[in-house]
């Protein structure tokens, strides 16, 4: 099996799983506090959130990287604060990678979540708060077990959006061999180069199988919610 990928592809196919793993963890809690906003909320700019959240659905995503230059690079505003105080660089690095597949999977899990959350029934809610519940309580023991589905299919958009990000993680990180090149810019790499159309098949294939694998699991852990949540 080492035989198969060159050590290059495989670091790719690493860095991208590590990438979208931090990207969807990143994400998550911030994921799961816009939407619960979005669905209940009630407040002024509530409109403007919701377009700031889906904003890179529609957006070039080569746009949505010059943006993320121009704040987290070295020059830009927020990434000179965190770099002079933090340490932490976003652009060229990895972590930029992350961000930018963050970013651009953001409004898929929100999404997700957000429609779980409308679709669960207020008098489960209301009457555990006459009992006395307190609201925190109530979220953990009451709706985060009913939207728990659409919390694992946004999480697994959210996965598969940052697994094939191209345009904004190129645009705000380049494509450097071992730093920032994830799958999807190993492929396009290979096809510019003569010879590399079989390196790049390879690697289509990790992903197609990588794609696979998420989807089979995510509907062995829907399965497993839904089996606890039948049975309690």
């Amino acid at each position: 099996m080492n035989s198969w990928l060159s050590p290059a592809e495989w670091t790719a196919v690493g860095l991208s799983l590590k990438v979208s793993l931090v990207a969807m963890a990143a994400s998550l809690l911030p994921g799961i506090l816009v939407a619960m906003a979005l669905a209940r909320g009630r407040f002024w700019g509530r409109q403007a959130l919701d377009v700031l959240v889906h904003l890179p659905l529609v957006m070039p995503p080569v746009v949505t990287g010059y943006l993320l230059l121009l704040w987290f690079g070295k020059r830009g505003p927020i990434g000179a604060f965190l770099a002079e105080h933090f340490g932490l660089v976003f652009a060229f690095r990895w972590t930029g990678a992350a961000l930018a597949c963050a970013i651009m999977a953001f409004p898929m899990l929100v999404r997700a979540i957000r429609l779980s959350i409308e679709a669960v029934d207020r008098r489960l809610e209301d009457a555990a708060g006459t009992l006395g519940a307190h609201p925190l309580w109530i979220f953990l023991f009451v709706t985060l077990p009913l939207i728990l589905p659409g919390i694992i299919a946004g999480m697994v958009l959210c996965f598969a959006k940052a697994m094939g990000e191209f345009g904004a993680t190129i645009t705000f990180v380049s494509n450097i061999p071992g730093e920032t090149q994830t799958l999807p810019t190993a492929i396009y790499t290979l096809t510019q180069v003569p010879g590399g159309e079989s390196g790049a098949l390879r690697l289509t294939l990790v992903s197609i199988a990588i794609s696979v694998i998420a989807l089979l699991v995510s509907e062995w852990m829907a399965r497993q919610v839904r089996r606890r949540m039948s049975a309690a």
